[in-house]
């Protein structure tokens, strides 16, 4: 089970840090990282990290976001820097697969998702 927290409103070119735990399974030697997805829009893909640390992010988020991981407390963080409104969306954690592009048929689990309202 991923546990997403971090989510809120925060007005544009601040920033917000996002948390996700898994707890009842390790996903240590499991790619974990972060989809997103806007109203009216399909979910995609924002950053993954592979178990090595191997990162892979969003053109749309590159030099903005960083993600990192904690294997030994089985969690990882999604860092956002220089929101802009068009980051608004639900952030959903997710872990499987083992390499960072995180595709998502490779899912093997999904968080609640947490909600980033970013206004102007």
């Amino acid at each position: 089970q991923l546990q997403a927290s971090g989510g809120g409103l925060v007005q544009a070119g601040g920033s917000l840090r996002l948390s996700c735990a898994a707890s009842g399974r390790t996903f240590s030697s499991s790619a974990m990282g972060w989809y997103r997805q806007a109203p009216g829009k399909q979910r995609e893909l924002v950053a993954g990290i592979t178990s090595g640390g191997t990162t892979n992010y969003a053109d749309s988020v590159k030099d903005r976001f960083t993600i990192s991981r904690d294997n030994a407390r089985n969690t990882v963080y999604l860092q956002m820097n220089s929101l802009k409104p068009e980051d608004t969306a639900v952030y959903f954690c997710a872990a499987g697969g083992i390499r960072a592009a995180l595709t998502a048929h490779l899912i093997k689990s999904w968080g609640q998702g947490t909600l980033v309202t970013v206004s102007s």
